[in-house]
């Protein structure tokens, strides 16, 4: 009788021991599934950004043949008409000299302006390249909380402030600088690129007390910002610049939450480099 007893919670421990191998097969096997949908979506835009960037940069090669073939062919209109106007003795061999030296110039301007959209679709190239980039290091991040889009040719890296702080606050949050340290890494392999750290919020006046207003929330939430990039990710100071744009550069309506939630961000802006733009606008050799 004992031992009937004894083989009775036996029994029952064999029994669940055997439900539990299962059922933790099952949620193994869930969070399988949903991992590798993640990875599938991200797989997926990767390759739609990369087809893009291909098929934007074969009609850029398109454009740029044609327009060599037609400056080849203007090239070669123009001799032929120089030479027939000499035949006829329309124009002396000094006006012909003079003209061809104006023909010239305009070949050296189309050249020129042929540089300048070249530099134009380096600089879209690699601002793409940067945006994929950023998704990539980033992930499946909700769009809400962090959107990179590129706008009249410049990056912009939005961060809504319930990610970052606290209602408030210009304490950033240890999720935010998870996320901080996920841009900081691929920001710090691009060292010729400078940026802002922008400082948004919304038109409801700022509670004094430390600070004074939401200029001030601002500007102490950019230079947050600034300071983690620097310290905990070691990008150079020299790199960055912290601004406070305060209410007064809104993405939405702030007669609603929801937009005044939109507009209470932190914008990272990668800075152009004008420099090279400068170098490229200098006078053409010659004229």
């Amino acid at each position: 009788m004992r031992i009937g007893y004894l083989a009775l919670p036996v029994a029952l421990v064999t029994i669940m021991a055997s439900c539990s191998a299962p059922r933790k097969l099952r949620e193994s096997e869930a969070r399988y599934a949903r991992l590798d949908s993640l990875y599938r979506a991200t797989e997926n835009q990767r390759k739609k950004c990369e087809e893009d960037a291909a098929r934007a940069a074969a009609a850029y090669k398109d454009k740029m043949d044609n327009l060599q073939e037609q400056q080849t062919q203007l090239k070669s209109n123009n001799s032929q008409m120089l030479e027939h106007l000499k035949e006829l003795s329309v124009i002396s061999n000094s006006q012909a000299e003079s003209i061809k030296k104006s023909l010239d110039n305009i070949g050296a301007k189309d050249a020129y302006i042929k540089d300048l959209q070249s530099a134009i679709a380096r600089k879209d190239s690699l601002n793409m390249q940067l945006v994929m980039n950023l998704k990539g290091a980033i992930g499946n991040m909700d769009d809400k909380d962090i959107n990179i889009k590129v706008e009249k040719g410049v990056v912009y890296i939005d961060i809504s402030d319930k990610l970052l702080f606290k209602s408030g606050s210009y304490d950033v949050t240890e999720r935010a600088k998870e996320v901080l340290g996920k841009v900081a890494k691929v920001l710090i392999n691009q060292p010729d690129i400078e940026f802002m750290v922008e400082g948004h919020t919304d038109n409801v006046p700022y509670r004094p007390n430390v600070l004074l207003d939401n200029w001030d929330l601002s500007v102490k939430r950019a230079t947050s910002v600034v300071r983690i990039l620097q310290n905990q990710y070691q990008i150079p100071a020299a790199r960055m610049t912290a601004a406070g744009r305060s209410e007064y550069q809104p993405v939405a309506s702030n007669d609603t939450p929801e937009g005044r939630g939109a507009n209470r961000r932190t914008r990272i802006v990668i800075l152009p480099q004008l420099d090279q733009f400068f170098k490229l606008l200098e006078k053409p050799a010659g004229n």
